[in-house]
């Protein structure tokens, strides 16, 4: 699992918004320049609650566990065992300390793995900060990954595409070096710390189905969820061991939910839903920049079809929904809009979606405030924030806030406004990081909003 550079972080579609504008419209003014405050950050608080049943945790754990993204099966259970060291290696960014050290208290306490930082010139885990042109060179398309019996950049080189650096040839597990991009912003770097440690201590793969786990290639979820610790936990319970077959760790592994999650012991869950191969290389199509825009989306328009051939209802089609609403948006605003009512609807039906319905409310915002319509735009970021709060996306919480900022202006709140504008900013820093960047998303969503006609 590497973090992959898709067009769905939390960059929102202004310009999509804006189909019927010119792409730079002379009647709208740019807010004025604003003095960046200090960048907010997160206290690293416990992750989300665990709201699904062990049955069907125990099914999505085997199908994490032993299986690579490739869909090659995976016939032994491996992982660290002992005390786990990480130390840090290049170009370090200041952000990258303090959250990683928030990371590790996490695994700490919600995980039970006896995991720390060292200072020391040997580690079972390297983080390796590398410019991202460098570490795009190396891995096109890869925003940050993780590679096992390696501890450094250059022994990556010399040994990548070598059975040495394949996790399937793995007994155990004893080193292994995360790559981060040292250049991004600290929210980028911080959700691969989260994502690539993650995989370096436990499953390999990553499931679509999961709505409330990093787990995902959907790219959601970005910090540790309640679910990822307690597979994190089971994956480094006493009762298993390096080594185990999948049958020896299906055996066990229902004795161990229930002692680690009693609350998850009642009927009811899920069965998964099968796997499509073709409904992943649709999504996966769609999710390529590379790829012409007809083309992509074409590709999300089949994900949609495929789900719902699929009897799927889950976060799935939800998620097909979105995506596809996101490619059309520049060029058939009112087909996008019914993509992410659709989403939001099956978003909207559980509460282990509900940081897939804040990034949905995004885009139905930016229809709102484009529409003139103030109170609408309040209610649907209001709705949302919560959830962006809750699961620590400073550049989601950010967005929201600069669309309540322009509803509240457009209402006649115009100290209101410019107090959640100013308030929005220190969290701007932490999500996208360069000033520049963030008085661009300032002006972007500014410019939907008919308050700032010239």
């Amino acid at each position: 699992m590497h973090k992959a550079l898709l067009s769905l972080t939390i960059a929102v579609s202004l310009s999509a918004c804006m189909a019927t504008q010119p792409e730079t419209p002379p009647t709208r003014a740019e807010l004025p320049s604003y003095a960046m405050p200090a960048m907010k950050t997160f206290s690293g608080a416990p992750g989300t609650a665990i709201l699904r049943p062990n049955s069907e945790i125990g099914r999505d754990f085997m199908d994490l566990a032993f299986q690579m993204e490739s869909g090659r099966a995976l016939t032994l259970l491996t992982r660290f065992e002992g005390p786990i060291t990480v130390r840090v290696n290049g170009q370090a960014p200041a952000s990258l300390g303090p959250d990683l050290q928030a990371l590790l208290a996490r695994l700490r306490n919600e995980a039970g793995i006896d995991i720390r930082q060292t200072a020391g010139p040997a580690a079972s885990l390297t983080v390796q900060a590398v410019p991202r042109a460098e570490l795009q060179r190396a891995v096109p398309g890869a925003a940050c990954f993780v590679i096992p019996r390696v501890t450094s950049w250059n022994e990556f080189l010399t040994h990548r595409g070598t059975a040495r650096v394949e996790w399937s040839t793995l007994t155990a597990r004893e080193t292994a070096a995360i790559f981060v991009p040292s250049d991004v912003a600290p929210q980028e770097i911080r959700d691969c710390l989260h994502e690539e440690l993650a995989q370096a201590l436990g499953p390999l793969n990553d499931l679509y189905r999961l709505p409330d786990s990093v787990f995902n290639d959907d790219n959601m979820n970005t910090v540790l969820t309640g679910f990822d610790m307690l597979v994190l936990r089971a994956y480094y319970a006493p009762e298993l061991h390096n080594g185990m077959s999948r049958a020896e760790v299906a055996a066990r592994l229902p004795a161990v939910l229930a002692r680690l999650n009693p609350a998850g012991q009642r009927p009811g869950g899920r069965s998964p839903a099968p796997e499509s191969p073709a409904w992943k290389s649709a999504i996966e199509t769609a999710l390529t920049n590379g790829q012409s825009q007809a083309a992509r989306q074409a590709a999300a328009a089949r994900a949609v079809a495929l789900a719902g051939q699929n009897g799927w209802s889950d976060s799935r089609l939800g998620f097909s929904y979105y995506v596809l609403g996101r490619l059309l948006v520049a060029t058939e605003p009112e087909r996008a809009q019914g993509a992410f009512n659709a989403a939001q609807r099956l978003f909207d039906g559980s509460a282990e979606t509900r940081l897939q319905a804040a990034h949905v409310a995004v885009q139905q915002a930016a229809f709102a405030l484009h529409d003139g319509d103030g109170a609408a735009t309040l209610a649907i970021v209001d709705a949302a924030l919560p959830a962006a709060r809750a699961h620590e996306n400073a550049a989601l919480m950010a967005t929201l806030m600069m669309f309540r900022a322009e509803a509240l202006a457009l209402m006649g709140r115009g100290a209101e406004a410019e107090a959640v504008r100013l308030d929005s900013l220190g969290w701007a820093r932490y999500g996208f990081g360069n000033p520049v960047l963030v008085q661009a998303r300032l002006n972007e969503i500014a410019a939907l909003s008919p308050q700032h006609e010239g």
